[in-house]
């Protein structure tokens, strides 16, 4: 049998690890998930196959189907997308700190009884460290269905979304969103400004995380609904999670991840909550495989089946805006894309250290996009720094919070369009303020640990495309200063290039990871 560590199951994929935000200097958002194979997922709350819930949208006292009100079509059949081999050998795996059958299970992409029958558990509730365990290889129940959800456009956070007015449209319908206010990181928000933020973060189409909305509990038209469906308005039944800011967050970054996964061919298969494992149709779009991972997340077959067939999120999609493949903008990314100039995000004649190759834009779901630089300094942590991280490029600084700076390169205002450099964890002290044309190697502000998570002070760069997190390590390279970015396949691992000029990724301060303009 073939022997694997558990660091291995990184190769390829676009999930980051939790634990390595107890690295020096690395960083990650605030909604983690936890790792997962290159070609499969199931909930990570999920400890026994026999777990598993209906959508939340019958106890909400949804129809089952709704039929949309013109001809139903969508595009004809994708041309076939490469897809991984699955494993065909059983893996010998040692039961680590932490474990679950549900995780090492979804882990390795299978069920949870295929693990209990290898290994003939008494009680596949009761792991101890150290316990050796056979891994079957996967076995599937047959092919997911080849229908086509949504296009690609309708998944990001695009030019379609451009003249989408959110808060009139949540306001218009009536229902249980319109009114609703939450408390984030002790801010006062309104149901739309949620929305907007999670789909501005993660950059998901608004419509879509509304559609999610009202397929699984009704949010958007109805203002009658029980308990359940407030507390859990897209399904994840979990009460670290409750609320709709943790809810869609949820949602956001497992549409992201399918999505990016399929754009990789990183993903080739579902494994849902009871064990079911499905082979992804090579003809659906990336946008259709981050629906079906999402539902993959949460749904047993059964209400899988219908919520990725016409009658189930396409048919709530269609009764709210209409044909989503109306909206399509496609390709999203166009064949002769090229960077335009930019530089490395501090001054001339400053010695930083590069410490995080390719890893999430924002969430663990998202594409590899970002990389990671520190300031100069021997001190280790969440240290203030009067360093000045600045612009990599020209442009208008269209945002500026939580950490967060997204300034826009192509000059419209709008960060659904063209290139947007996204700036993460800078200090409010001294930070640019939004509206603000700079030139680049002007001051966006100080590096911090400011947003989302993070274990030492640092900026986090990355770039978008018309919405689409841009990897650091694919085909449009990530260049700074004429450095290259080049991924080894291990998430922040990875080397900056010159010429023969190489420097790489180090999670603190040392002489290979040191990089001067």
């Amino acid at each position: 049998m073939k022997k694997l560590s558990l660091r291995r199951d990184l190769a390829f994929i676009l999930i980051a690890l939790l634990v390595l935000l107890t690295a020096t200097l690395a960083c990650a958002r605030t909604v983690q998930d936890e790792d997962t194979p290159f070609w499969s997922v199931s909930d990570p709350g999920v400890t026994s196959s026999k777990s598993g819930s209906a959508p939340v949208a019958q106890a909400a006292g949804l129809p089952a189907q709704l039929t949309p009100s013109g001809p139903l079509h969508t595009p004809t059949p994708d041309q076939p997308h490469l897809m991984p081999t699955l494993r065909a050998d059983p893996v010998d795996y040692s039961v680590e700190e932490g474990d679950t059958l549900g995780t090492i299970a979804k882990r390795y992409g299978v069920g949870l009884e295929q693990i209990e029958d290898a290994n003939k558990l008494a009680n596949p509730n009761f792991l101890h460290v150290g316990q050796a365990l056979s891994v079957p290889p996967p076995t599937p129940d047959g092919t997911a269905p080849d229908f086509k959800i949504i296009p690609d456009s309708e998944l990001v956070y695009g030019p379609s979304n451009v003249s989408f007015d959110l808060e009139s449209y949540i306001q218009s319908q009536g229902g249980y969103l319109a009114g609703y206010k939450e408390e984030v990181n002790n801010e006062p928000l309104t149901g739309a400004q949620i929305v907007e933020r999670i789909s501005q973060d993660f950059s998901v189409n608004p419509r879509l995380l509304l559609a999610i909305l009202e397929y699984q509990s009704g949010w958007v038209r109805n203002s009658d609904l029980n308990k359940k469906a407030k507390n859990y308005p897209v399904g994840l039944e979990n009460p670290q999670r409750e609320g709709l800011y943790y809810q869609l967050a949820y949602a956001a970054n497992n549409l992201n991840r399918g999505y990016y996964l399929w754009r990789v061919s990183g993903i080739g298969a579902w494994v849902l909550p009871d064990g079911t494992i499905l082979l992804s149709a090579p003809t659906i779009n990336a946008g259709t495989a981050g629906v079906q991972h999402f539902f993959s997340t949460l749904l047993e077959r059964e209400e899988w089946d219908h919520a990725v067939s016409d009658g189930g999120l396409f048919a709530i999609y269609y009764a709210l805006f209409g044909n989503p493949f109306g909206y399509a903008i496609e390709p999203i990314l166009p064949d002769n894309l090229i960077q335009p100039p930019m530089q490395l995000p501090f001054g001339k004649g400053e010695e930083w250290s590069f410490t995080g190759g390719p890893h999430g834009g924002w969430g663990d779901g998202s594409a590899w996009a970002a990389l990671d630089f520190a300031p100069p300094g021997d001190a280790l942590g969440c240290v203030e720094s009067d360093a000045w991280v600045v612009a990599v490029a020209d442009g208008l600084i269209l945002r500026a919070s939580n950490g967060a700076v997204i300034q826009d390169l192509d000059g419209d205002g709008l960060e659904q369009t063209g290139w947007v450099v996204l700036y993460m964890h800078i200090e409010s002290r001294d930070r640019v303020e939004p509206g603000t044309y700079i030139r680049a190697g002007d001051h966006i502000g100080h590096p911090s640990c400011e947003g989302g998570i993070s274990s030492g002070t640092h900026v986090h760069l990355a770039r978008r495309y018309n919405g689409e997190w841009v990897p650091a390590d694919q085909t449009i390279p990530f260049v700074l200063d004429r450095w290259v970015s080049i991924g080894t396949g291990e998430q922040y691992d990875g080397y900056l290039e010159r010429g023969r000029n190489q420097v790489e990724a180090y999670a603190g301060s040392s002489p290979k990871n040191a990089i001067t303009r």
